[in-house]
């Protein structure tokens, strides 16, 4: 293939990547932007085989079909609840593809057309260790994570001592250790870069507690992208560096989102530790008086929602741990066929990853024009008979509101509080992933249904019919 061609190919694949992610923007088009990235990649691999400098086809295809055969088996298998941590698994792998290449490119540069054994072009060099330090940052941190969302390991945060200023010892020792290989290419600068950039990539999620998790996996989306992209320059591959730059501006961005959606900087994810499996002991707390809770049962819940006008439904967390998306769907179905509205309110960081509310109402099949984004729906529970809260917490706290030392200060939040009454699924008053107390358990107006969500949801469809 001519040196036209390929550019042509490679540059018709990266539109049809930011045709997939403009896809993606919304849940009605994201099937089809889903196609169009398929279809670009399958132009750049293509495009990459037909490059007469590719010889080991044996290697690539064994590596194709047994890539290709794990994927499609993971993807037939996966469940939505596990989606956060599958994404931050593969996040490693870009990581670790593109500490591979940096390993191959240093020790056989002459392969990459990029100089000599211990005397690497001067641009390469810096490209080659740039993608390196963020590649084994991408790697361990999305390890971390993954093992945080799976349960292998505590959710909260960890910390210790002078962990801060370790980190920030580390981090200088990492750019003077790209300063030093770059004008002295030995295996052992090489090699300290590696290794303390695997560290740095450990320590900076260890502290990131589960209320935080959203912005991780989001981040280390943004992170994957400019390993991607620091690969892309040491093979000079156009269509790696404009999808690496792609990913990695389009995760910073969803980021800067995410954080907005915390009233939290960035700066504040990455430092303050914030949240985890469950309250600390101790812990920020609501002034709640003297009052208790007051339980009701499903055919409580049935009578209030099928006497309702207007129903709002508040998905969370819990909804995800329970698959109660499908019954949930059932049940709005009865409620729309006897002249009930109902939408779907949607905070921009439910779940663990961006999107996954999304993502499972998606899956069952609930149509997109009831979905809602906060910005959208807030002014409506003023309106509402009944707003039905399924495992969501920290994310309908009027705490955040109220009390400025709140460590959820600030974070917007649904108005759920304003419906005539809310009804909130959870399996007890144990506090949310940040660890902070909600009031609206006591509220006057507020019925608690304990229990599993998905076994509370299908008793309610029961006592509907």
């Amino acid at each position: 293939m001519s040196a036209q061609l390929t550019g042509f190919a490679y540059l018709a694949s990266s539109v049809l990547f930011i045709m997939a992610l403009k896809g993606l923007s919304s849940p009605e088009t994201a099937r089809q932007g889903n196609r169009y990235g398929i279809i670009g990649m399958v132009i750049a691999i293509g495009t990459t085989l037909a490059d007469p400098s590719v010889v080991s086809f044996e290697l690539i295809i064994a590596g194709l079909v047994i890539g290709g055969a794990a994927g499609t088996i993971i993807a037939k298998k996966i469940e939505m609840t596990a989606l956060p941590q599958l994404v931050a698994a593969f996040h490693s792998l870009v990581g670790l593809a593109a500490v591979f290449v940096g390993i191959g490119a240093f020790y056989n540069p002459e392969a990459y057309g990029i100089g000599t054994f211990g005397a690497i072009n001067t641009g390469s060099i810096i490209e080659l260790s740039l993608g390196l330090a963020i590649g084994a940052i991408t790697f361990s941190g999305s390890i971390i994570a993954f093992a945080k969302l799976q349960g292998l390991m505590s959710g909260n945060p960890i910390t210790f001592k002078f962990q801060h200023m370790l980190n920030a010892i580390i981090a200088a020792c990492i750019v003077m250790l790209v300063i030093t290989l770059v004008g002295g290419q030995t295996e052992g600068v090489f090699w300290s870069l590696a290794i303390l950039s695997f560290a740095i990539g450990f320590l900076i999620i260890v502290p990131i507690g589960g209320a935080d998790m959203p912005v991780v996996v989001s981040m280390l989306n943004s992170y994957s992208g400019w390993a991607a992209a620091g690969i892309g320059f040491t093979l000079s591959n156009p269509a790696l560096i404009i999808t690496g730059a792609l990913v990695g501006s389009s995760g910073a961005i969803l980021s800067y989102i995410m954080c907005k959606g915390m009233n939290r900087s960035i700066v504040n994810v990455l430092l303050g530790g914030f949240g985890g499996d469950t309250a600390a002991a101790g812990g920020a707390s609501a002034d709640t008086g003297d009052k208790n809770a007051k339980a009701g049962a499903a055919a409580d819940a049935a009578f209030l929602m099928q006497n309702a006008s207007k129903v709002i439904i508040v998905p969370g967390y819990g909804m995800a741990v329970a698959q109660a998306q499908h019954a949930l769907r059932e049940m709005c179905d009865i409620l729309k066929a006897e002249g009930v509205e109902v939408a779907y309110a949607i905070h921009p960081v439910a779940g663990r990853m961006p999107g996954h509310m999304n993502v499972l109402l998606a899956e069952g099949n609930v149509p997109y024009d009831e979905v809602f984004e906060l910005e959208e729906i807030n002014h409506e529970f003023a309106t509402a008979d009944v707003a039905y809260v399924i495992g969501a917490n920290d994310t309908t706290n009027p705490v955040a509101k109220t009390d400025p030392s709140s460590p959820i200060a600030g974070m917007p939040i649904l108005d759920v509080e304003k419906a005539g009454t809310v009804l909130f699924v959870k399996r007890s008053l144990s506090p949310g992933y940040a660890g902070v107390d909600n009031p609206l358990f006591y509220s006057d107006n507020t019925l608690m249904l304990y229990g599993d969500a998905k076994k509370m949801t299908e008793e309610i469809v029961q006592a509907l019919g």
